[in-house]
């Protein structure tokens, strides 16, 4: 990978970005547009994104040396002729290919470069499908994957249910994408993007709507003693 773009990549560090402000950037491909969130690298960068494809709008087949992870947020992502809705998780792994794009249009949350070596997990999850959730008294959840020390989930908060009752031992990202949370007196809403590092983030809670959210924890843990990009 090169190194030309150095974005939030001190992952020692907490960072929160409302990505619904942030302003579209074009991409290489007409048009396909994203809000970078974290990058280290160029185009073959270790990076976290919201991507936004035009109706039609497609990159050529490619491969993903450091593996892809999709969740969709709105519209249809299609891979060649195969048609993702929205809420569908996605997970291909290093070494996989795909030609992405979307018939109609749509946002997609990316995350490139950031698997482990040896997985060769591929996954593809309906969040949509009721029978993917297990119920709690505070919240449901849908896994998505689990493997290398990484878990990923979305979660249902019910109003006031802690985000991280059991503790952040390893470092957290989420996304926000219904409802709000609330920390300190502040509303991080829908489209907020947090990177947590361990031991932070204790006190969020879902807000008075509740909150809808991707999770994922674990895979910072080897980056976070990393130095300080330059």
């Amino acid at each position: 990978m090169t190194s030309s773009v150095w974005l939030n990549a001190d992952f020692s560090l907490r960072v929160v970005i409302n990505s619904e402000t942030k302003p579209w950037v074009p991409s290489p491909q007409p048009g396909v547009e994203r809000r970078m969130l974290d990058r280290i690298g160029d185009e073959k960068a270790r990076a976290t994104s919201i991507v936004r494809y035009a109706p039609a709008a497609s990159f050529p087949a490619h491969e993903h040396p450091g593996g892809e992870e999709i969740l969709v947020l709105s519209g249809t992502f299609a891979e060649g002729s195969t048609l993702h809705s929205a809420g569908t998780y996605l997970r291909n792994p290093p070494g996989s290919a795909h030609q992405p794009g979307s018939p109609a249009g749509c946002i997609i949350f990316v995350k490139l470069w950031q698997m482990n070596p040896a997985d060769r997990a591929t996954v593809c999850v309906n969040t949509r499908d009721a029978t993917r959730w297990h119920h709690l008294i505070d919240r449901a959840v849908c896994p998505l994957y689990e493997g290398f020390g990484e878990r990923v989930q979305v979660l249902r908060l019910q109003p006031g249910a802690l985000l991280l009752p059991e503790g952040n031992d390893a470092g957290a990202e989420l996304l926000v994408l219904q409802g709000s949370l609330l920390e300190a007196g502040h509303t991080l809403p829908q489209g907020a993007w947090l990177r947590l590092p361990p031991g932070d983030g204790l006190g969020v809670e879902a807000g008075p709507e509740g909150a809808e959210l991707y999770l994922k924890a674990g895979h910072l843990r080897e980056l976070i003693d990393l130095p300080p990009a330059r």
